[in-house]
């Protein structure tokens, strides 16, 4: 199912946006950023399928969450931006359930490489969306993974990756989990910093908590209830706490309250720089050009108080 969803999502995004050659080759070290996100993605996938097949899902998506928690905690400059990553992994690991029982040690090496390799496919994928505009990168990015991928999938299908129950199935995955999530991804960190989408990403074990509730019937401990809302919590938050153009706009508020070099004074004080263009400026109605002494009375010297 991996390289039938990757090889169908890489053929839609390629016809859709359809890539060009020359217009990647144009940009400078496009090539190795489109090739770099393919193979993380790649090896996302395969890893974290693998890992599947030895440990519960829940535990792999809450150490696969590791990826992104670093990057958040990597990327802190302010010891607020610290609070919504530590609330995240917290609820996340509140999801897990505390299951004690012992693990097969492949399984947490497994799911510890797709952590690895969904941090890394982000950060590339960071770069990506600023260096390429659409979805051209994308697109050849999923095709070269499905290429990466196609001897694990033809080893563990073979003849039945052309059964047609198969193919339309992993058509219907195709678009709902990779052409749709990654295309959005891909706008999503053109407009937020990685730290931030690191932190959004921790969404998923909640959300695969609820629709093993609502559709597959699995109850949730008191415990995982309030992960969930650890969780949304510190979603909200780090979208919160962004530095936004209120900070940027008290900046340029206080610059230009400054008075400039050189600025003329007068008896009631120093001049804005508002004053002095309307002194200064061309009078519209007569041509002329205004002066200070010039819309003030002159003092005749032959004149007699």
């Amino acid at each position: 199912m991996v390289f039938l969803r990757l090889l169908i999502a890489g053929l839609i995004l390629c016809v859709l946006w359809r890539p060009r050659r020359q217009a990647l080759k144009s940009i400078k070290g496009a090539w190795k950023t489109v090739l770099a996100a393919g193979t993380l993605l790649a090896g996302h996938h395969i890893a974290f399928f693998e890992a599947v097949n030895h440990i519960p899902l829940g535990i792999v998506a809450t150490i696969e969450f590791l990826g992104p928690f670093a990057i958040a905690l990597a990327g802190s400059r302010r010891a607020l931006d610290l609070l919504p990553a530590c609330l995240a992994a917290g609820g996340v690991l509140l999801l897990s359930g505390g299951d004690s029982t012992s693990l097969p040690v492949v399984g947490l090496v497994l799911a510890v490489v797709a952590a690895c390799c969904w941090a890394g496919y982000i950060l590339v994928s960071a770069r990506m969306a600023t260096r390429l505009s659409g979805g051209q990168g994308l697109a050849v990015a999923i095709a070269w993974a499905a290429l990466l991928s196609a001897p694990y999938g033809i080893v563990h299908a073979g003849s039945g990756l052309l059964d047609p129950h198969v193919l339309w199935v992993a058509a219907v995955v195709a678009v709902v989990s990779s052409v749709l999530p990654y295309s959005l991804n891909l706008e999503a960190l053109r407009r937020i910093p990685p730290r931030v989408f690191g932190v959004l990403t921790s969404l998923e074990p909640a959300a695969g908590a609820l629709f093993g509730l609502l559709v597959l019937g699995q109850h949730l401990a008191q415990s995982q209830w309030l992960g969930i809302a650890a969780v949304a919590c510190a979603s909200i938050a780090a979208t919160c706490l962004r530095p936004g153009k209120r900070r940027i706009s008290r900046v340029r508020a206080t610059s230009g309250s400054l008075p400039e070099k050189g600025s003329a004074r007068n008896g009631a004080g120093i001049l804005s720089a508002t004053d002095k263009a309307t002194i200064h400026s061309p009078d519209r109605s007569s041509g002329n050009v205004g002066d200070l002494h010039a819309s003030s009375p002159r003092h005749d010297p032959n004149e007699r108080p």
